[in-house]
């Protein structure tokens, strides 16, 4: 697959259906292929089961998951269960229900025959609002990493997980700013975690080389060694939910990088749109930690020897293991937000001086 094949977005309408396409994630890094989602279940099975993933695209796939089920049955009873089952696939990222609070928002209002299309135009324009958002992203996350490319010649970024195209509609959130950077002229090169257990740093790999950007793999345990080393410029992060006091819930792994670059004096920067800030969440610790299934530990996942997709077992099913699928990075960890509307400080006074709107939603 080259930069000149992949669609520009994750996800799409198909023109003259009442369907939705979506890059199914479970596949790569070794496959690219698509699917097309017909009904309110296979869309929630897609958030479910992360061939749809990163807390933006989620929202997003939502949106469309109450336009397919609308397209059946736009009665109020139709319209809550679309929003309940959507609702409950995934705990922790905050652009889920944002979406879904304000699809259901928009939609009860309106006559039953008036929905179907209303539902569909709605989360088109969440999208093309994600879409938009992540691009300004990028943009002022460029202008916090043209000095650090002044110092060293180059720019040195590190990231966790997948927060790049894959994980958004279009651009990526950590990502935005390095693809920036990248298309500037800037010589950029990004040190990717593999982020166990669900290896989503081999995406960023994937799309990484895709875009032709300079990177090299790592396993996750190896980045407080770089930082220390002083071969990282900065770190750079995505979000599934950010508290009104600046804490910051991303996947798990995020706080060790914070903890070692705090120590190795790098500047940590956490990059996300409006819908990933949650106002009414007070701190972190009211932040729901999902907890996922343990053979994702218990098992690997990747090719045979003939190129074939498998799994083998790398310890017994009966053995005991936790698997939060996410951690909470203090505040005082986070160099700056980077949001749609600029850069700030991640505290309460940063958060609401940009979004001065929302201040009635705190808590």
């Amino acid at each position: 697959m080259s930069p000149t094949t992949l669609p520009s977005r994750t996800l799409w309408p198909v023109p003259g259906t009442c369907a939705v396409d979506i890059i199914d994630q479970t596949a790569l890094p070794h496959h690219f292929r698509t699917l097309r989602l017909f009904t309110l279940e296979e869309a929630a099975h897609a958030i479910r089961a992360m061939q749809v993933r990163g807390a933006p695209l989620i929202g997003a796939t939502a949106a469309y998951g109450v336009a397919l089920a609308l397209q059946r049955d736009a009665s109020d009873a139709a319209l809550s269960q679309a929003v309940a089952t959507l609702g409950a696939t995934r705990p922790t990222a905050i652009n889920l229900h944002w979406a879904l609070n304000r699809m259901q928002a928009l939609l009860r209002l309106l006559p039953q025959e008036d929905r179907a299309e209303a539902a569909w135009t709605e989360a088109a324009a969440i999208a093309d609002e994600d879409a938009e958002q992540n691009r300004r992203i990028g943009q002022h996350g460029l202008e916090l990493l043209r000095p650090l490319a002044e110092k060293r010649g180059r720019l040195e970024i590190m990231t966790h997980c997948n927060a790049g195209w894959l994980a958004t509609v279009e651009h990526g959130t950590a990502l935005a700013p390095v693809y920036a950077a990248h298309a500037a002229g800037l010589p950029v090169h990004v040190w990717v975690s593999e982020t166990r257990p669900r290896n989503q740093g081999l995406l960023t790999a994937w799309e990484l080389a895709q875009k032709g950007v300079p990177h090299t793999l790592i396993a996750d345990n190896a980045a407080g060694l770089l930082l220390a080393r002083g071969e990282v410029d900065a770190v750079i992060v995505g979000a599934d939910r950010i508290a009104a006091n600046g804490d910051v819930a991303n996947k798990v792994g995020t706080y060790l990088k914070a903890l070692a670059a705090r120590e190795a004096g790098v500047p940590f920067y956490v990059a996300a749109p409006r819908s990933t800030l949650d106002f009414a969440c007070p701190g972190g610790a009211a932040i729901p930690i999902e907890e996922r299934e343990g053979d994702e530990l218990r098992l690997v996942h990747g090719l045979d020897g003939a190129g074939s997709p498998g799994s083998i077992r790398q310890i017994a099913a009966a053995e005991a293991v936790a698997n939060p699928a996410f951690d909470v990075t203090p505040a005082g960890l986070v160099a700056a937000l980077i949001t749609e509307r600029g850069a700030c400080p991640a505290s309460a006074d940063g958060i609401f001086g940009l979004y001065p709107e929302e201040q009635d939603h705190a808590r």
